[in-house]
């Protein structure tokens, strides 16, 4: 890579592999931040106009980050609006428009205010699991009932994308945002989720190996609902116990919901239960309902 540029909009700078033309963007109002540090080809904006602040998502330039062509990134978000659209739901980013731009593409969001539960860029591991001011480490200190609260939106929403025939690709920590003031999940990536049927044609997807199913190293696997169904099973032992160590003893949840998560990560796809309904009717019945913060 050559040496960087840096760029300026209104207050904010960051660095490029190469200048861009962002004047569309400053027509709309200032720039309060931007989040540069994505490797998806993509950066992100905080926009602020009468008082109003957006999220705007952005295709079309070289962040130092991509590695990528820049006519891929526009692919890639262009296909994504009509998967926000489509999965409209309180739980999800709300999507406000999409344009082109003159050299990329644009989507815009109502702003979500919380923080992102993977900032790798600010706090990288051991930090993010260790320092006081991480939002992961934050999220893990906080009492039990809330957590549920939190995993039990994350499956409503997931619930949700398989009733409207949607599989979930690359969600992990990442792809949320927690308000510590109003204790409010977001799911605010979704750009990779979508319509069944589909079949692994990378061998290793997209996606933190974390959360990942088996079959999403697996060329020619169906991904699928039960895929899903693993993923947030995972998601439950990344925010209620030792992440990839599934012991009961790192698990904080009692007993009764740990079963319901073991089952939920069976290797064996016909070990897991049968749809994310399924999944989320035995979570509730075992106590992860999280009522008194929905």
């Amino acid at each position: 890579m050559t040496n960087p540029v840096t760029v300026t909009l209104s207050s904010v700078s960051f660095p490029l592999q190469a200048s861009h033309d962002f004047g569309w963007l400053l027509e709309r109002g200032e720039v309060f931040a931007v989040f540069d540090q994505q490797d998806s080809g993509n950066l992100s904006f905080g926009l602020m106009k009468d008082g109003k602040r957006s999220f705007v998502k952005y295709a079309g330039a070289r962040p130092v980050a991509y590695e990528g062509n820049p006519t891929d990134a526009i692919r890639r978000l262009t296909q994504a609006v009509p998967v926000y659209e489509a999965l409209e739901h309180e739980h999800l980013i709300r999507l406000v428009d999409h344009f082109q731009t003159p050299e990329g593409y644009a989507a815009v969001f109502d702003w979500a205010e919380g923080e992102n539960l993977h900032p790798h860029w600010s706090y990288p591991p051991p930090a993010k699991y260790t320092h006081p001011d991480s939002p992961f480490y934050r999220y893990r200190q906080l009492p039990l009932e809330r957590r549920l609260a939190s995993i039990n939106n994350i499956l409503t929403f997931h619930v949700h994308a398989a009733r409207q025939g949607y599989v979930a690709i690359d969600f992990y920590d990442g792809s949320l945002l927690y308000d510590f003031k109003t204790d409010t999940t977001k799911i605010c990536d979704i750009d990779f989720y979508t319509t069944r049927p589909f079949v692994n044609e990378m061998g290793r997807m997209w996606g933190s190996s974390r959360f990942m199913a088996p079959e999403e190293f697996e060329l020619g696997a169906d991904i699928d609902e039960i895929t899903n169904v693993y993923n947030m099973g995972a998601t439950a032992f990344v925010l209620l116990g030792g992440e990839q160590d599934r012991s009961l003893e790192k698990w904080e949840a009692g007993e009764n919901l740990y079963r319901v998560a073991a089952k939920a990560v069976e290797p064996d796809r016909a070990s897991r239960y049968g749809s994310l309904a399924e999944l989320q009717a035995s979570w509730r019945q075992a106590g992860g309902a999280g009522d008194r913060f929905l």
